[in-house]
């Protein structure tokens, strides 16, 4: 292919100006379309049922998009399976259908690179002490790996002296967190977990029972589970507040992404806007039509990402709802698309 990951990951992650992104992204999908057409049979006849012409480079919002769902139903990849290092699967409640993502070396590589780039623009490159608000039995399968698996071990490279909260019965080791914070008492303290299992095993856990611990400079970074949180009318002021109550100081940064994708994460911004980086981008589409909805227009979330090579998963049609708020000029300086999800 012609456009090179690696020129764009030698940039700062958030650097390309919208115009820019555009430019890029007309080439780089229409370049990865056709890669996936030419090794993939099934992604080949879907193109050919929609009509599309891969032979022209096309713009984003012309680009064939395909419903995330597809991947529950249907083994999609793009090399042979002797390459396959990984496959992913997307979290799923008992008996649902799960998406299959297969990954090779190169794939895997590409995404640990750019979620490198991506999280640490707002830690930092120095490893800090990890706290994991969850159970280490999450990490045990490491053949078979399920999105918030593979979301904890991918996390931890970005930290030292690594802890799990939670026992294998998902209950807080409250003394054992205690005495960690104690030991890297004056450091800045990482976390990361889910955002529902944080709420339900650690945030209500400590507000219930009255105790808390005093993080001095922290930093907690959570995805996922949002939907079971809206049915119980939290949201994100509620639970940051909360976070803050019964931890400590710590800054709180939500975000947004998915197996199918994995590294094309969409990281809040301190303003509470999401971020598209350089290596990932989104469309709003209406849903009576499909079209591209405007700026501040609601509809459901397509995600582009230049990083799928093994499998068609470059353009995704999700059954989020989402709006993009504004490009190149959020507060926070980082340039690009920022968005809400509903």
């Amino acid at each position: 292919m012609s456009f090179s990951l690696d020129e764009i990951i030698a940039l700062p992650p958030y650097s390309l100006a919208q115009a820019e992104k555009r430019k890029l992204y007309q080439q780089a999908l229409s370049e990865l379309t056709r890669f996936h057409e030419e090794r993939c049979e099934a992604y080949h006849r879907i193109l050919s049922v929609l009509g599309y012409d891969s032979s022209k480079d096309q713009e984003m919002e012309e680009q064939p998009m395909i419903p995330v769902r597809l991947f529950k139903e249907y083994e999609l990849r793009s090399v042979e399976r002797k390459e396959i290092v990984k496959t992913m699967t997307s979290s799923g409640t008992s008996g649902q259908a799960v998406s299959k993502i297969f990954l090779d070396r190169q794939n895997v590589r590409d995404q640990t690179r750019v979620l490198t780039e991506i999280i640490g623009s707002f830690v930092g490159k120095k490893r800090l002490p990890l706290l994991i608000l969850d159970t280490v039995q999450v990490k045990t399968d490491r053949t078979m790996f399920s999105a918030r698996g593979a979301g904890v071990v991918g996390f931890t490279m970005f930290g030292r002296d690594i802890l799990y909260a939670l026992d294998e019965n998902m209950e807080l080791n409250y003394d054992v967190v205690a005495d960690f914070l104690k030991k890297h008492q004056g450091e800045r303290i990482l976390m990361f977990g889910y955002t529902y299992m944080i709420w339900q095993y650690v945030l209500q856990v400590l507000k219930k029972s009255g105790q808390g611990f005093s993080v001095e400079d922290g930093i907690l970074f959570h995805i996922g589970g949002w939907k079971k949180l809206k049915d119980q009318q939290v949201d994100t002021f509620t639970y940051n507040n909360i976070v803050r109550e019964v931890l400590g100081n710590v800054r709180v940064y939500n975000y947004y992404g998915m197996a199918e994708q994995l590294g094309s994460v969409f990281v809040e911004c301190e303003y509470g806007h999401m971020h598209c980086s350089n290596y990932s981008d989104i469309i709003i589409r209406r849903s009576k039509d499909f079209q591209a909805a405007k700026q501040g227009e609601k509809g459901f979330i397509e995600l582009l990402s230049l990083l799928p090579t093994s499998y068609p998963g470059h353009i995704l049609l999700t059954e989020d709802i989402g709006e993009i708020l504004g490009e190149d000029d959020c507060p926070c300086g980082r340039r690009g698309k920022y968005f809400k999800i509903h």
